[in-house]
């Protein structure tokens, strides 16, 4: 899985410059699709259950699965993309959220918190620890630092399929759930709000928001279990 996954983490480098103060969510869409294209890869999201695009990019106070549109990104906006592949039957999945220009001092803030939750999570991707050690390794960080964890959505198993179990909460209390083993691999991915941890999801059936209109952030990485501890996949 270490092919899918290092696609996925040169795109998003790729992206990451690409996204600036002007440029459409449509046009960072095409980027990735040329992109995977290039190294002999597909979307992976492009026609999951009908989803119609290579990227979900979600700004501001979209969660996740916001749709690419024409709108011009500005100064201030801060910008969750998530994307996956597909290469040779495995699947590499991971997201980051970017600063737009000059953000305000609370979106920094959120952004660190959240990648850093992440990070305490992946450091409890480790064998014979139980599932819900990651989980309640990113509630207490964020918690802590008065930032609330989106409920309905999860992170989840990952390898020939996109999503396989288990489904991994960024909530719970330690030492339940299944043991973790040598060899699993886990798409681990809080999505930490500003204010209250509700969404709702738009018309369009995919686009989720806070509830509140607050920010919201959203990191991702493929992790494998090793013998040594956690690997991140998608980190070039």
């Amino acid at each position: 899985m270490r092919a899918p996954c290092r696609i996925v983490a040169e795109i998003l480098e790729i992206l990451k410059v690409a996204a600036q103060p002007g440029v459409t969510t449509n046009a960072l869409n095409l980027i990735a699709e040329k992109e995977a294209a290039k190294r002999g890869a597909k979307p992976a999201f492009k026609g999951y259950s009908g989803y119609p695009h290579a990227l979900c990019c979600s700004p501001n106070d979209q969660v996740v699965h916001g749709m690419p549109t024409g709108r011009k990104l500005v100064s201030g906006d801060i910008l969750s993309i998530d994307f996956g592949v597909i290469y040779d039957g495995y699947y590499g999945d991971a997201a980051v959220t970017l600063p737009i220009g000059e953000i305000s001092e609370k979106a920094k803030t959120l952004l660190r918190v959240t990648e850093e939750s992440l990070f305490a999570a992946i450091a409890a991707a480790r064998p014979e620890n139980r599932l819900s050690d990651i989980s309640y390794a990113v509630q207490s960080y964020v918690e802590a630092r008065g930032f609330s964890v989106v409920r309905e959505f999860v992170g989840h198993g990952i390898g020939k399929n996109l999503h396989e179990s288990p489904q991994i909460p960024n909530f719970g209390q330690p030492g339940r759930g299944v043991r973790l083993k040598v060899g699993m691999v886990l798409a681990i991915e809080p999505m930490i709000n500003e204010g209250r941890p509700e969404v709702r999801v738009l018309d369009d059936g995919w686009t989720a928001v806070t509830c509140d209109g607050g920010l919201s952030a959203h990191f991702e990485h493929t992790v494998a279990i090793t013998e040594k501890g956690p690997e991140v996949l998608t980190r070039l």
